[in-house]
């Protein structure tokens, strides 16, 4: 169903002017085909999402096959959202046909998402196995360190540099498309020296990877960027998709930049959104210089709509977000705005030390539970994960429950690798870091015998055939021959996610002789079967779950499993994209934020106001900014850890306290005339004593 050109969108009636003008881009091209390219700069709280879901929905409804529309978001999430959006919107207009309509937008997901689906499609053309398995963070390091300790560097005089930080390199030189030496300069410098040793250990990396059939996170961005750069395949993948949307432009690093252009050199059908002043991403290669050089890489430049009508926050609290971003060194011109009015300006808070500062909060939060607003509609943010420590304490010694969003991931409890290891490997059993963590399970196989049965089957062409010929190692008895049935029963292909059933029975009995804890893990496999059960197949399953993992609630610290009610702790990076009714934002000092770590350059400093921003920006009615004059540093220097005394974050300069209302606390009370009075008569007492003693 197309809209008839003289029916009136009546389903845009509830767009403001600007987001009508970023969902309406395009319409006035001739027969509907893809317009040129738009950049819209959302800022916080202006109805970004809204606004996509609408312009994706406008494209259906007006004729665009959803099919042939490529929409990309940073979580799996986040793009699900998106469509449920989209088949509402739709619904108003079309009726029934949405959902037929809708259902066809199945090129929705994230960058590492929809990348892997790519590579798959293309796999033969660009010397690939369609089987590959992909390693997440974790599985990569190890694969790393083998690499590491086979060339001899793990046994160097001087400390050669860990697996975490071997692998932190060789991601940020991928992403960021910047020579290894440079890399080292900027963000590693105490790796300096070991410049050749390191490019050494990345060729083997990668030379490990091509043989086991693997890729990493980074592999998945880096061969869609490559096969961007082969004309034929660039215009290929391109000529698939009529519109490609990109949400959290300002997100993006250089390969994903690269990516784009690859695909729509002229900007032909391209949209991308985001803010660049909530870039707080560097840390993962994410560079600010893709939003703000956007508009000028196509000729003519892409057309620019600014949505600053915010609907989230108080005309004061937006007052005091405006003030600190204004002082950006470089930025879009852009200034919220609101209909919600208010008088209460944000807080800011001088208390003693961070004990005061936790008692401070917890009174206030206790205060607004009893006004009638739960713990979940109040959040705590901070810079780094280890400043909410007295809080948490604290919270504790009250009983007040709370989750704290930035702890481990469900993918990095050991019981689910090892059940998504026995997948892994049954699909590609050249994966040596799943067969190795897998092979280690069994009672009587060490690192060592572990590492000779891959070797002896790596070169076979049917490596499980090969490993059904292998006699069982000593000691394993009865748990060889049931390890190699399970793998063949999976790599059968008995159904899925049947096959899913067949590893955890596998697994049970291990799982119990390992863990003391095995039934709270055993909770956990449960779920993740029940998982499983969403997917279509097992390879989708492993692609997206190890690409978008889910938190485990049991991963979570202090996660309250009796209470509906609970206060959010929050680094300010993880709570992007959420909103609270009140929002505390702890250690508002220099030192804290900025951070000590993030002053090194003008680019980080930059980077440090966009988070103070960020954060203000999540509160809805109240905004409490904490500044405690002694703080706790742990030991970074030669001085070890101790307190030291702290001043008010330079990006709050004194020309910005107009926006904000200052106070001390604990608040102490005026005193009394007769106090004053009595109190000058004991001190003048005690004088009078203490000169009488020597004479």
């Amino acid at each position: 169903m197309q809209l008839a050109s003289q029916e009136k969108p009546s389903y845009l009636d509830k767009l403001n002017d600007a987001q009508r003008r970023a969902v309406e881009h395009g319409s006035e091209v001739a027969n509907g085909g893809p317009a040129g390219p738009l950049l819209v700069i959302a800022g916080a709280g202006s109805g970004k999402t809204n606004t996509l879901a609408h312009r994706v929905a406008h494209l259906i409804v007006s004729g665009a096959d959803p099919r042939r529309i490529l929409m990309m978001t940073f979580s799996r999430r986040a793009a699900s959202e998106m469509g449920r959006r989209v088949e509402r919107i739709c619904k108003q207009v079309m009726g029934a046909n949405a959902g037929i309509m809708t259902d066809a937008l199945a090129w929705a997901g994230t960058f590492h998402g929809i990348g892997a689906r790519i590579l798959r499609l293309y796999a033969h053309q660009i010397g690939l196995d369609p089987d590959f398995t992909i390693h997440d963070r974790e599985d990569s390091a190890d694969l790393m360190n083998l690499i590491r300790h086979e060339l001899g560097f793990s046994k160097m005089e001087s400390r050669f540099p860990t697996k975490g930080t071997c692998l932190a390199i060789y991601s940020r030189t991928v992403n960021s498309e910047t020579p290894l030496d440079e890399v080292l300069k900027t963000w590693f410098p105490w790796c300096q020296a070991w410049g050749k040793e390191l490019r050494d250990l990345f060729g083997a990396y990668v030379e490990a990877k091509q043989a086991q059939n693997v890729l990493d996170y980074d592999d998945l961005l880096l061969y869609w960027a490559q096969m961007m750069g082969e004309p034929s395949i660039a215009d290929d993948v391109g000529a698939r998709f009529d519109h490609v949307m990109v949400d959290e432009y300002q997100d993006t690093n250089r390969l994903q930049s690269s990516i784009l252009m690859g695909m729509k050199p002229g900007g032909k059908g391209l949209t991308v959104v985001g803010d660049d002043a909530q870039s707080i991403y560097s840390f993962r290669a994410a560079t600010i210089r893709n939003i703000l050089d956007f508009p000028n890489t196509f000729d003519p430049p892409a057309n620019i709509v600014t949505l600053d009508r915010n609907y989230r926050s108080t005309s004061t609290i937006l007052a005091a977000a405006n003030g600190v971003i204004e002082l950006a060194r470089e930025r879009f011109t852009k200034n919220l705005w609101t209909d919600r009015k208010s008088e209460e300006r944000p807080r800011l808070v001088t208390v003693k030390d961070e004990n005061e500062q936790a008692n401070y909060i917890v009174e206030k939060i206790l205060e607004n539970r009893e006004t009638g607003m739960t713990l979940k509609q109040q959040a705590v943010l901070f810079r780094a994960s280890h400043h909410s420590g007295p809080l948490e304490v604290e919270l504790t010694r009250r009983n007040i429950p709370f989750v704290k969003f930035g702890g481990l991931k469900f993918l990095d409890s050991a019981h689910v690798k090892d059940m998504l290891a026995a997948l892994r490997f049954a699909q590609n059993p050249r994966d040596r870091v799943a067969g190795f963590r897998l092979m280690q399970l069994l009672p009587g196989i060490g690192p060592q015998t572990a590492g000779k049965i891959l070797d002896a089957i790596a070169a076979d062409p049917e490596p499980l055939s090969a490993l059904q010929e292998i006699p069982a190692p000593p000691r394993s008895g009865a748990d060889w021959p049931a390890f190699v049935e399970m793998l063949g029963a999976i790599r059968r292909g008995e159904g899925w996610p049947a096959e899913m059933g067949i590893a955890r029975e596998w697994y049970q009995p291990h799982l119990e002789r390992i863990h003391e804890d095995a039934d709270t893990r055993k909770a956990d496999l449960l779920q993740l079967e029940q998982i499983a059960s969403g997917y279509a197949s097992r390879e989708r399953f492993l692609t997206e779950l190890t690409l978008d993992p889910p938190n485990a609630t049991s991963d979570q610290a202090g996660v309250p499993l009796l209470d509906e009610d609970y206060l959010i702790l929050s680094t300010i990076h993880s709570a992007k994209g959420q909103e609270w009714r009140s929002v505390f934002l702890l250690n508002c000092i220099d030192g804290c934020i900025p951070s000590d770590l993030g002053v090194g350059s003008t680019a980080e400093i930059e980077e440090e106001r966009r988070l103070l921003y960020v954060a203000m920006t999540r509160a809805k009615d109240h905004l409490h900014l904490i500044t405690p004059q002694r703080f706790f540093v742990h030991g970074q220097n030669s001085q070890g850890d101790r307190h030291v005394y702290a001043s008010r974050t330079r990006f709050i300069p004194a020309t910005l306290l107009q926006f904000f209302e200052s106070a001390a606390w604990p608040v102490v009370a005026p005193m009394s005339e007769a106090e004053r009075q009595h109190r000058q008569q004991v001190r003048i007492d005690v004088t009078a004593k203490m000169r009488g003693m020597w004479r």
